[in-house]
């Protein structure tokens, strides 16, 4: 009868497993993330049949009223991932029907098992882990976004460079800004490139895309960028020496990120290890206090 439950909890997991795994994307190879560029080919879904069902449910769930308040914040964080806002209303309608259909299931395998789970507790885990679920996916977008922002200021800190060197050079903002851009070959060089040549489309300055572009991304880095542009090309002030102090600055903010991430990761390395012992701690001390229990 154990045996037959412990089968059925296995299984239950094994399917939720497989669900999840198909909700989420696949790990990029490293060979394809440093040959594709843009933000379609790094950040976009895989072009499956199951999550092009997927973003056909968010596409209609979309359309009604009460769902752009579900993705009211986000838009900064869904351009800079390159994903859609069906794309992200479907994973969160999909992860969110899974959270729904979790404790039922779990009765059910339970109940082949030979025991019963009470109604109760059916009621509470669907109403807690629906909310749960379907939440996941705006967590993960968070995540990815910030990823890829401080990526974007890593590459920004390089672009700045570029351009300092360029004005050293007596190159013209217009040529420095082009210089820089064709610099690199990531992804942000490519959105950098791309606002450089839609202000050239609109007849606008360049810093006027790179502002624009910097509001898109919730990048503010990329704004004060703009501005320190702007008044070299307005008033011909000499702001090479300020570029190259705020690529400095990034450098220094992105080391900065990188060992608070080594020693957030570190700090929660020792958390199994507590859990264990606190495990350890109760399997020894429950038997001599159940004795004392048994005893009053």
């Amino acid at each position: 009868m154990v045996t037959v439950t412990v089968l059925a909890g296995l299984g239950v997991g094994t399917g939720l497993a497989l669900l999840l795994g198909a909700i989420a994307r696949a790990p990029i190879p490293l060979r394809r993330a440093l040959t594709d560029h843009g933000p379609d080919h790094t950040a976009g879904p895989v072009g499956t049949g199951a999550l092009r069902a997927v973003e056909r449910a968010g596409l209609s769930l979309a359309r009604a009223g009460w769902a752009a308040r579900v993705t009211e914040g986000l838009a900064s964080d869904l351009r800079i991932t390159g994903r859609t806002s069906a794309a992200h209303l479907g994973s969160c309608l999909l992860v969110g029907t899974a959270g729904v259909l979790w404790a039922p299931i779990a009765a059910v395998a339970v109940r082949l098992g030979g025991l019963n789970m009470p109604l109760p507790l059916i009621l509470w885990a669907t109403v807690i882990l629906a909310p749960l679920g379907a939440a996941c996916p705006r967590i993960a977008l968070r995540s990815e976004a910030a990823t890829r922002r401080r990526a974007f200021r890593h590459a920004l800190s390089s672009f700045l460079d570029v351009v300092s060197i360029s004005l050293a050079g007596g190159c013209g903002v217009d040529s420095a800004l082009q210089a820089a851009g064709s610099a690199g070959s990531g992804w942000a060089f490519v959105e950098l490139r791309r606002a450089l040549l839609d202000s050239r489309y609109r007849g606008e300055s360049p810093w006027s895309g790179l502002a624009r572009l910097g509001a898109e991304l919730a990048v503010p880095e990329l704004g004060e960028l703009a501005a320190a542009v702007s008044l070299a090309g307005d008033e011909g002030a000499r702001v090479r020496m300020s570029l190259a102090a705020r690529a400095r600055s990034l450098r220094q903010r992105g080391m900065s990120e990188i060992e608070a991430a080594a020693s957030s990761a570190s700090e929660r390395m020792s958390l199994p290890v507590v859990g264990l012992m606190v495990g350890f701690v109760g399997f020894v001390v429950y038997p001599a206090l159940d004795r004392i229990l048994t005893t009053l």
